[in-house]
């Protein structure tokens, strides 16, 4: 078969202290101190294998993320932007959804011609976060597209507990294929989903919500906060295409922050109340946090799904004397994420089809990731089938 595959030079930065653990497993923890020089091309690959668990899935659809991005955009030196854990080379992709053409001797809750998405997030159930019940902080973890290979290819081979069936996807569109391009949105929208209801607790309906960055996980928050009938919802984003998306799926509001002063925008909206949860989604929390600290209810909620690998200055007063409260999110897994979104899109309360706006295949992925790096597309989708 065919994958798009990436390969890197393994070159600790000289002030990274490259860890044990690191040098037996040639996983890098911080990725983005250890690889250089990143090459990326679809090129031949081993067909996949069941083991006794694992179903083989056709790959239908699979969406460009912003780690795609970071593999392929580099810094002055040549390494990846990306700062997570890593192992290459390997085939990227992790937003997918898939037919089962084939299942292990094992296998008992699928069988062929199945549709499935996948949790990107391969926990192995067994360390402690895992039996403590935290498997997005598996000790063990492997990452599909990341470390072990992933679904910008034909085919890929996945145990069957981490697959979940979208039949009432496509039942709601009316179309396999749509269902499986819908399908593929699915593990983003748990990003979204885990941080704002499972680590934040989520919001009382009625309240007004902030989205700070209108990507595809900020889109996914606006219409998870819509679903979950927030009385307000404001997006803040710089691309006017996203801008528009944001309105499409459910931002009452939408501005160029360069344009306004967020927390100023907030505070007129609300009447002087404040937001009630703040989600920030673009990923640049040193100029986003501060905004919401200026617009922070009484028990606010910031909830920070962006990734940065950088620190943030907070002034710690203004969350005391408003009592309000930061949660970190990561990950997808565990607390009934998956089905809950699957739920919503078959029900018809969340409809996020209209964020895609791009499709190609698998032999020009490379130019699907580089468009994406002008930020101006909602997801885009590679289709290998």
């Amino acid at each position: 078969m065919k994958g798009l595959v990436l390969d890197a030079v393994w070159e600790p930065k000289p002030d990274y202290v490259v860890s044990e653990w690191e040098r037996e497993t040639g996983k890098a923890i911080t990725g983005n101190s250890i690889w250089r020089h990143p090459k990326l091309g679809v090129r031949e690959w081993p067909d996949p294998k069941p083991g006794p668990q694992e179903v083989v899935l056709e790959v239908q659809a699979c969406g460009v993320c912003g780690s795609d991005m970071h593999f392929y955009e580099t810094n002055e030196d040549d390494y990846i932007l990306y700062p997570g854990l890593t192992k290459f080379p390997t085939i990227l992709g992790h937003e997918f959804s898939g037919k089962v053409v084939e299942a292990g001797r094992d296998v008992q809750t699928l069988k062929a011609g199945d549709m499935v998405t996948v949790e990107e997030m391969i926990w192995c159930g067994r360390c402690i976060p895992c039996r403590n019940g935290y498997p997005n902080h598996c000790t063990n973890l492997e990452e599909l597209g990341f470390t072990i290979p992933g679904a910008f290819a034909n085919y890929i081979a996945v145990d069957e507990k981490f697959c979940w069936k979208i039949d009432a996807i496509a039942e709601r569109f009316g179309s396999e294929e749509k269902g499986y391009e819908v399908g593929a949105l699915t593990e983003p929208t748990c990003v979204s989903y885990n941080a704002m209801f499972e680590r934040a607790g989520g919001f009382r309906p009625g309240h007004y919500v902030s989205v700070f960055g209108a990507g595809p996980i900020g889109l996914a928050a606006i219409g998870l906060a819509k679903a979950a009938g927030a009385g307000i919802i404001a997006a803040f984003e710089i691309s006017p295409q996203r801008m528009e998306l944001a309105r499409k799926v459910g931002a009452d509001h939408v501005y160029d922050p360069r344009q306004v002063t967020a927390g100023d925008v907030l505070m007129e909206l609300s009447k002087g109340e404040g937001f009630n949860f703040h989600v920030e989604a673009a990923g640049a929390p040193h100029l986003t946090v501060p905004e919401m600290e200026k617009a922070l209810a009484i028990n606010s909620k910031i909830v920070q799904i962006g990734r940065a690998a950088q620190r943030v200055p907070m002034y710690l007063e203004a969350l005391q004397v408003r009592r309000s409260q930061v949660f970190g999110a990561q990950g997808h897994s565990g607390h009934e994420t998956f089905p809950n979104v699957i739920r919503l899109v078959g029900a018809g309360r969340l409809d996020l089809s209209p964020i895609i706006t791009a499709r190609y295949g698998l032999e020009d992925t490379v130019n699907a990731i580089a468009r994406s790096t002008e930020r101006t597309d909602g997801k885009i989708l590679v289709k290998p089938s």
